[in-house]
């Protein structure tokens, strides 16, 4: 392979400057019209015909997920590195979360680097993961195989900090229901099982377990049915459970106990419970400090330092943290409002169409696409961030 073109940075950098009226209007397009999770038809056909349009194979669907897409560029030999784009938005926010900024950027960094580099000796993928808020879009890809033989998985998202990387969790969502028996709660008391009450009984003891949770977990439920009638005891109640861990081994133990819980309470109560997994759960981000810190070294350049997260912080889940289990990743933060904001707010909606965040779209996309040219050219980078990987996935962090 040939050694890394010494100028390629700043032809990047040109490149991205070149394109950052296309790339705003595109995220501003996507900000206009905000899609939920799954029905990102337009943000689909808008980024991906824009990476056709550029030259890029694109393939669409994948991974049995129509608003999904991977374009591909380069010589299909040798190291492959995937920018990854996020473009659902929340309900009733809309791009609360500024996905339309993680879009822009991703396809910023792949048109830039591929205008930058002529012929790619690798294979550059930028890959369209929808469904991040609800339903695990990369989760779906990463079963799917679409990582395999992926040596980084780059991202960035905007936020309310500049940290070098994400402190993600683990998460999963838990239905639980007891079953009773009806009674009338003054004609015939004694034949009633109530269901409601050992419902009620086990978020009692949830609450009372709090306490001695590890830092980054926590169990949050909701009364999803609770009885028909007053004067009925109610035969059925349920209970829908988000559980958090600081890592997928200690979330796994909370979802242990939450069972065993359950199952206690039903035998004290009399009823019987069913536990079932709701839906898609993440696991949590393993940062790899080996591409944290070579893309923060390019986003310096543009004027944005970044730090370590604050201690004992953690963020919420994403999807992201499937594929950090599978290949290298980086998840950084990039600040586009003041750290008294939040995301998922809808002032962070408006954040994300405000200069400040075309100031961080270009800049992202344009460290984006130089780690990624290393990723490609690096074989040392390359190395150690799998052993890194290697290490964090013996140790189970």
């Amino acid at each position: 392979m040939a050694d890394r073109p010494q100028a390629l940075p700043a032809r990047i950098r040109d490149h991205v400057r070149a394109r950052a009226e296309q790339l705003w209007a595109v995220s501003l397009a996507l900000h206009d019209d905000p899609e939920l999770a799954f029905q990102e038809h337009h943000a689909a056909d808008l980024l991906s015909g824009a990476l056709d349009e550029a030259g890029f194979a694109v393939t669409r669907p994948v991974a049995e997920m129509p608003t999904a897409f991977v374009a591909r560029a380069g010589s299909g030999q040798g190291p492959r590195v995937a920018l990854l784009l996020e473009y659902d938005a929340l309900p009733g926010l809309g791009h609360a979360c500024g996905h339309n900024l993680i879009a822009a950027a991703g396809l910023g960094a792949g048109l830039a680097l591929h205008d930058a580099l002529p012929r790619i000796e690798g294979t550059l993928m930028v890959v369209g993961t929808p469904a991040e808020e609800s339903g695990g879009g990369k989760v779906a890809a990463v079963r799917a195989g679409l990582f395999d033989g992926v040596d980084a998985a780059l991202m960035f998202h905007p936020g309310v900090h500049d940290w070098a990387w994400a402190p993600l969790t683990a998460s999963a969502r838990v239905r639980i229901g007891f079953h009773g028996r009806a009674a009338h709660p003054t004609g015939n008391p004694t034949e009633g099982i109530d269901a409601l009450a050992a419902l009620i009984e086990l978020f009692n003891t949830l609450s009372v377990l709090d306490r001695r949770r590890p830092a980054g977990s926590h169990v949050q439920g909701i009364v999803t049915q609770g009885g028909t009638a007053t004067n009925i005891v109610p035969d059925y109640a349920e209970g829908l459970f988000g559980l958090r861990g600081a890592t997928t081994a200690e979330l796994r133990r909370g979802v242990e106990q939450l069972d065993e819980c359950a199952r206690g309470i039903a035998r004290a109560t009399g009823t019987t419970v069913e536990v079932v997994d709701a839906g898609t759960g993440y696991q949590h981000f393993r940062d790899n400090a080996v591409l944290s810190e070579r893309f923060a070294g390019h986003l310096a350049r543009t004027g944005i330092t970044l730090t370590e997260p604050a201690p004992g912080v953690y963020l919420g889940s994403s999807d992201i943290g499937d594929v950090s289990t599978r290949v290298p990743a980086l998840h950084p933060f990039v600040a586009i409002m003041d750290s008294t904001g939040s995301d998922h707010t809808t002032e962070f909606a408006v954040a994300a169409a405000s200069p400040r965040a075309r100031t961080v779209m270009l800049a992202a996309a344009e460290a984006l696409a130089c780690t990624a040219a290393d990723v490609l050219h690096d074989g040392t980078l390359r190395d150690g961030a799998w052993e890194l990987w290697r290490q964090k996935a013996d140790a189970g962090l």
